[in-house]
């Protein structure tokens, strides 16, 4: 018997030592890796796993159970652990199975990172901000933003159930994964969204649900798919709100009016099923006719009136009243009102109906015109003063207008006019009604005659009698005696001499002749003059008495003159 075939029947504790370390070597372990292991044993709520070493070691059991995964462990089974220690102060090893996935979930999640792939996980608990999700053994965030195409109040029906989710970061260094299940959600409804479109047509009809009402339409579902019922595709009338026409839950027919196939986005209308009113529009409402309707609507610019439902037209502001310029159409009409109008224009392709309110009353001024023909007399309030005339309001609501050259014949009417204040009433004459422009030209000093029209054969050269009505310092103002004529005599008409031309002579009320030396009635103007008639009766005198070369001197021939004047008063006094 050999030494060595000796030594393999009866080894020494040396040897076994040996050959146990060696057996170790070829089976190296090291920490911080994975290895395999094998259950040996389960102990009430741990599980014994050999792993080689030198000693096994143990791992809860709860480390096997998770979130969407059942811990269903038996002796014999061969599992994967993390090796934190090979031996711990009792000499086992300290291993990890929840490591262990951490580690191979990690190496798989950043495959499916870098492919852009979906990966499964399990809602397990809520924290600031959102929540966490087991990703077989990697924990990832998920933001509350991200649970859902909508807001999610209550995410307890998603707890602990296996879903896909998208992985949107990873960061391993940090251990950071962030995750979103709105993603997943949102290419799964594009990609049934567009399975949907693709089987609708454009004219199709279809049933729907009334999902949701805005102010501006309604979302119908087309059975997985919305679709928008805008306001103006309800009803051919005006619609305020959409929900006069349709409520929520309302199964409505539809018709399809535009499909988007980039955005997905269908347009539907309900009044398109319905016959259109518009047509035949012209034979129906006739330009010139007059019809009732409602007023559905007001606006700064005017007035809509339902003619019948789904036909409308507008009043524009300057078709509502015929004096009312500047007034807001509120004041003049009121919603729901029933009114009269008359058809000014139809336009069956824009849609258009103009309506005229004010053409179903009389013209006013066709009225004044009828009841106040030019010469008559009229009274009314001052209701404006202007720099060139004063405004009359007169009966029908209308005004009229006094130019300042209508406001007195011998006075400047700028002067005249400060006579006048806002809300006297004053009488006139009706000098022109303009119907067209709208326009009525009355008069003041038309009230009293035209002087000139008076004032006879007055001409040049004739001696008049004048009766002083105001001294100035450049002359005296005189009214012909006789006559409603007034004019002003300059101061160097005032006398032949210098010496006597002098205004301060003369007195109001005092009366002195005078010569015209002018009287034009188309210029209206009237000029006098005591230098002229002064002159004219010295020429006189000279003609009758004397001569220049005769030797009289000028007293003694004018002294002449005045006492044959006398002689002749004496004799056709007897």
């Amino acid at each position: 018997m050999t030494a060595g075939s000796a030594l393999q029947r009866n080894p020494s504790r040396d040897d076994f030592a040996a050959l146990l370390e060696e057996s170790f070597l070829e089976h190296e372990i090291t920490e911080g890796s994975v290895v395999k292991g094998r259950v040996v044993a389960i102990e009430k709520d741990v599980a014994v796993i050999d792993i080689g070493a030198k000693t096994e070691g143990r791992v809860a059991l709860k480390e096997f159970n998770g979130p969407g995964r059942e811990g269903d462990l038996a002796v014999g089974d061969e599992v994967e652990v993390y090796v934190d220690r090979i031996e711990n102060a009792l000499g086992e090893a300290v291993i990890s199975r929840d490591k262990a996935r951490r580690e191979e979930s990690w190496v798989k999640l950043e495959k499916a990172f870098e492919a852009n792939e979906r990966v499964t996980g399990a809602i397990f608990n809520q924290v600031k901000g959102g929540y966490t999700v087991d990703l077989d053994g990697a924990v990832a965030f998920l933001p509350r933003s991200q649970v859902d195409i909508r807001p999610v109040r209550d995410v307890t029906p998603l707890l602990g159930t296996p879903q896909p989710f998208q992985i949107l970061k990873m960061d391993r260094r940090r251990g950071n994964i962030v995750v979103s299940r709105r993603t997943v959600l949102e290419e799964s409804r594009a990609e049934q969204r567009s399975e949907l479109v693709a089987n609708l047509e454009e004219g199709q009809v279809i049933d729907g649900v009334v999902k949701n009402i805005t102010e501006y339409g309604a979302f119908v579902d087309l059975g997985g798919i919305d679709g928008l019922l805008h306001v103006t595709d309800m009803a051919w009338r005006r619609v305020n709100h959409p929900s006069e026409v349709v409520t929520i839950g309302q199964t409505v027919k539809v018709k399809i009016i535009k499909i988007n196939h980039e955005t997905h986005r269908i347009s539907l209308g309900i009044k398109q099923l319905l016959a259109d009113p518009w047509e035949g529009i012209a034979q129906r409402y006739p330009v010139d006719a007059k019809i009732k309707g409602r007023v559905t609507n007001i606006t700064d610019y005017g007035a809509f009136v339902e003619l019948e439902p789904g036909i409308e037209g507008l009043i524009h502001v300057s078709e509502m009243s015929w004096t009312k310029k500047n007034v807001h159409p509120g004041k003049i009409v009121s919603t729901s009102q029933e009114v009269e109008v008359q058809i000014l224009e139809v336009d069956p392709v824009k849609r258009r109906i103009s309506l005229g309110l004010k053409q179903t009353l009389q013209n006013p001024w066709e009225a004044f015109a009828e009841k106040h023909p030019v010469g008559s007399e009229v009274e009314g309030e001052v209701k404006n003063k202007t720099e060139f005339g004063l405004f009359i309001g007169l009966e029908g609501d209308v005004d009229g207008m006094v130019h300042l050259s209508d406001l007195d014949w011998n006075r400047p009417g700028e002067q005249v006019i400060e006579e006048f204040k806002k809300g006297d009433m004053l009488r006139a004459q009706v000098l022109d009604v303009d119907v067209e422009k709208e326009r009525i030209s009355l008069g003041v000093k038309q009230l009293g005659g035209d002087p000139f029209a008076e004032a006879g054969e007055l001409k040049k050269g004739q001696i008049v009698t004048c009766e002083v009505v105001e001294v100035k310092d450049s002359g005296v103002d005189v009214k012909i005696v006789d006559t409603d004529l007034t004019t002003f005599i300059r101061r160097a008409e005032l006398a032949r001499d210098r010496s006597d031309q002098r205004p301060e002579r003369f007195a109001a009320g005092e009366k002195f002749d005078a010569r015209v030396i002018q009287f034009d009635r188309k210029v209206r103007r009237v000029q006098l003059s005591i230098k002229a008639l002064e002159m004219a009766e010295e020429k006189e005198a000279m003609a009758q008495f004397g001569s220049a070369d005769s030797g009289a001197s000028l007293g003694e021939i004018l002294g002449a003159a005045f006492k044959k004047a006398r002689t002749s008063d004496d004799k056709d006094e007897e």
